[in-house]
């Protein structure tokens, strides 16, 4: 498979902000073995879909050939690694209860890629309603 561009979106509102943030792009630098082609500005937000500390974010791009899953992965290994704990709950509507983390790694956009699976949907289906995501994001596809 050739290469393309594939879109991560970071976030942490635990201990080191920025120091975390900073310890998962190397991790996704040597993980994905190329380096990024594009790291956004990192924004401070609220926490987003409960109260907790706010959280610093940044969008990065990387082109690699490496597929979804495997960037599934990699993303979940760097998390676990740097001390995330994936406690997935839900109120009595169904709706996700979120937490507060260390280190959140999203994939957002592969390519014109799209994926739906139980545990990995491309484009990120919530990175629209989410202003963390977008602005730097957005500011990625800006210096193209």
């Amino acid at each position: 498979m050739k290469p393309v561009d594939v879109y991560f979106s970071l976030g942490s509102n635990q201990g080191d902000r920025q120091a975390m943030l900073d310890e998962a792009l190397r991790r996704l630098d040597a993980a994905i073995g190329r380096p990024r082609t594009a790291l956004s500005s990192v924004i401070e937000t609220p926490a987003w879909g409960f109260d907790g500390p706010a959280f610093l974010n940044c969008v990065v791009r990387y082109r690699t050939a490496r597929q979804p899953h495997t960037l599934l992965r990699i993303c979940k290994r760097i998390e676990r690694a740097m001390g995330r704990r994936e406690t997935l709950e839900y109120d009595a509507e169904g709706r996700r209860i979120y937490h507060d983390r260390p280190i959140d790694i999203d994939i957002l956009l592969y390519g014109d890629e799209r994926v739906d699976t139980p545990d990995l949907q491309i484009p990120h289906p919530l990175m629209r309603q989410r202003d963390f995501i977008m602005r730097p994001l957005n500011e990625i596809f800006a210096q193209k």
